[in-house]
């Protein structure tokens, strides 16, 4: 019977285990999404800064380009729509992990409960 719970107790602690290494991925995703945003939050304002008449060129590779500034402006809006809906995603994502997590150590903690009572009962 105690072998039987250990093997639960051990195979809970690799799902766990491995949860954490998923969730701290998605956080550090997260972090790189959120640093994304406000670079573009500041092009959007130096954007903003320009007259209609203003030059703006883009690097593609090692070339610049020049671009209209109108559509900077609305390349600048669209990436910054696209990273606000991946953090939305990854939010959602994060908080999935971590009610996993709780489950899981909910179950840990009885199985080890579990655990201690057959020792002490032997």
């Amino acid at each position: 019977m105690a072998a039987e719970i250990q093997k639960k107790l051990q195979k809970e602690l690799e799902v766990f285990n491995s949860l954490q290494k998923e969730y701290q991925k998605a956080v550090s995703q997260k972090q790189q999404l959120d640093g994304q945003l406000n670079e573009n939050k500041a092009v959007k304002e130096e954007l903003m800064l320009l007259k209609k008449d203003s030059e703006v060129y883009k690097l593609i590779g090692p070339v610049l380009v020049k671009q209209e500034l109108e559509d900077a402006r609305q390349n600048v809006a669209k990436r910054m729509e696209y990273i606000s809906k991946e953090i939305k995603r990854t939010d959602v994502h994060i908080s999935a992990l971590e009610n996993k997590q709780e489950a899981i150590q909910e179950n840990v903690n009885k199985l080890r409960n579990n655990l201690g009572n057959l020792k002490i009962a032997a």
